[in-house]
């Protein structure tokens, strides 16, 4: 089966029930669609407990996005030195990351290379094709003008972007995003999958609601934990 989540935030408690719930194994696929750190406290444990998997593929989100240059800094001070400074550590305390910055300073250099290199090659976004249907991942889109213009839209709105949820973008595809609690797309949908005009938003904002939403892409049948 395959199967897709968002927006973890370092809930690992629901990630690891929710591998029991669907009884997860070899033959299963999961798709992480970004931002699995900061705001809550276990999102580096996230992190490399899916990197040691082979059948979990983690898209980069925007938190991951904004801590690439820290775990940089952390990994290679050496080649790294002036990245970063109190601008962009306050930009991180604004999102949360407080919890993945006391994770990561607690690690050996030996795993902070790891988790660099494992955050590095996420990938921003990805089509694949499930039981017929076609499906388009990725942590969040840009808006409808600018997906429909090839010159204007960038992978980097993949991760920042604000999607137009009531504009289909294509006939054929399914789009698949977190980024935005479902409860801001339809209020009646807090904690709850959100799908309509071509796309399904994921995030049911595990780290404020306590609830994780997963969707198996092969019954479309939802699954939730809490």
């Amino acid at each position: 089966m395959t199967y897709t989540i968002s927006d973890l935030h370092g809930r690992y408690d629901l990630y690891a029930a929710l591998l029991k719930k669907i009884r997860f194994c070899e033959e299963d696929t999961l798709y992480i669609l970004g931002d699995s750190i900061d705001r809550g406290p276990d999102g580096i444990k996230i992190l490399f407990d899916t990197a040691a998997r082979r059948n979990v593929v983690h898209l980069l989100g925007n938190h991951e996005d904004m801590a690439l240059p820290l775990f940089r800094r952390e990994a290679l001070p050496e080649i790294f030195p002036n990245e970063i400074g109190p601008a962009y550590y306050a930009m991180l305390r604004e999102n949360g990351s407080e919890p993945t910055q006391k994770a990561l300073r607690a690690l050996g250099k030996r795993k902070k290379r790891e988790l660099l290199s494992y955050a590095s090659a996420m990938p921003v976004r990805l089509e694949i094709t499930v039981g017929g249907a076609r499906f388009h991942l990725s942590h969040t889109l840009p808006p409808y003008s600018r997906w429909k213009d090839p010159v204007a839209r960038s992978d980097r709105e993949c991760l920042w972007g604000e999607p137009d949820y009531e504009k289909r973008y294509a006939p054929d595809v399914t789009f698949l995003t977190g980024h935005t609690p479902t409860g801001f797309v339809d209020p009646a949908y807090k904690g709850r999958i959100w799908s309509g005009n071509g796309h399904i938003d994921l995030d049911c904002g595990a780290v404020f609601y306590g609830r994780l939403g997963c969707l198996c892409l092969d019954t479309m049948e939802e699954i939730y934990v809490k």
